[in-house]
């Protein structure tokens, strides 16, 4: 398996899919903000390069296709907000960071991808060995209060695979992740709560929260060539709250 870059390698769902596919062979490129968990996690990973910057910045992009150089196995998208509020609340400012962040940064990413990918199938790969993974929130399926800006964003990033699936078929794959709420860094403001966090377990059929190596399992699945015939699909990873009631 080729290189895969996974933006977000340093996050909780990002650096657990990174393990999964250090774990199948695949030599990894993390990006992120902090240099020096980048650091500490490619140290960790092994045949696992870096680079450090913002997604809101577009000539992040291009640098690390730049550095990554022209064969690409596989991208993952494994950035993320958590900006929970009501609608009076919601000012234009926090919406356009909430869509810069989650939707314009996949789009960015997958753009400067496209060649090294293309460049991988074309050298014997095979039509569909390429795997890209975005990821949305069971937010977008399901009407939960306070998630407006949030749920705008990823169903944003759900249209945008479904259009990059077909006009990317049949050299590159890409497909969704949607998880439920994951004990990750980024939810910590919610799940430290231990009393709302039971709460929210609650609500799932399995009647827990999820953990990062739940997500990670299946993003590296997709974005593998075991997954060679599965594209345009947006799979929940949620405890089953997008589709089942056990209560009422």
């Amino acid at each position: 398996m080729e290189r895969v870059v996974i933006y977000g390698g340093t996050g909780g769902i990002g650096l657990a899919t990174a393990r999964a596919l250090r774990a199948r062979g695949a030599a990894l490129h993390l990006v992120g903000r902090d240099s020096e968990r980048l650091e500490r996690a490619a140290a960790e990973l092994g045949e696992t390069g870096f680079t450090a910057g913002d997604v809101t910045d577009p000539a992040l992009f291009p640098r690390v296709a730049d550095e990554v150089g022209d064969r690409l196995g596989g991208l993952v998208y494994a950035v993320g907000t958590i900006q929970l509020a009501p609608v009076a609340k919601l000012d234009p400012a926090r919406i356009e960071a909430d869509f810069r962040i989650n939707a314009l940064g996949a789009f960015l990413a997958v753009q400067a991808a496209v060649p090294a990918l293309k460049a991988s199938v074309a050298a014997g790969a095979g039509e569909g060995s390429a795997g890209v993974v975005l990821f949305s929130t069971v937010a977008a399926a399901q009407g939960f209060s306070h998630h407006a800006s949030v749920a705008m964003a990823k169903g944003a990033v759900e249209g945008l695979a479904l259009s990059l699936a077909a006009e990317l078929a049949p050299a590159i794959r890409v497909n969704v992740v949607a998880p439920s709420l994951t004990r990750t860094p980024l939810a910590e403001s919610i799940t430290r709560n231990a009393t709302l966090a039971s709460g929210i377990a609650s609500m799932h059929a399995l009647q827990r929260l999820g953990e990062p190596e739940d997500v990670a399992a299946l993003a590296a699945f997709l974005v593998s060539p075991e997954a060679g015939y599965v594209t345009g699909q947006v799979i929940g990873v949620d405890g089953g709250r997008s589709s089942l009631r056990t209560k009422g």
